[in-house]
């Protein structure tokens, strides 16, 4: 169960991050760059602290 919820923080966070990606291709203002570029990096280190948590294998009981 606590897998199956981490997991779900990955997907979420994997999306935040290509949408932020998604929204530095586009025209923003200098502000709005820096706010997404901020939150982008905010993901990543969520996403690689949330990943380094997740065993690779299940734990045998």
């Amino acid at each position: 169960m606590m897998i199956d919820q981490q997991l779900a923080r990955l997907r979420t966070h994997h999306r935040n991050i290509q949408r932020y990606r998604n929204l530095l291709q586009t025209s923003l203002t200098e502000l709005e760059r820096e706010f997404v570029e901020k939150r982008l990096t905010e993901e990543q280190s969520n996403l690689e602290c949330l990943a380094s948590l997740i065993p690779l294998r299940p734990v045998s009981r």
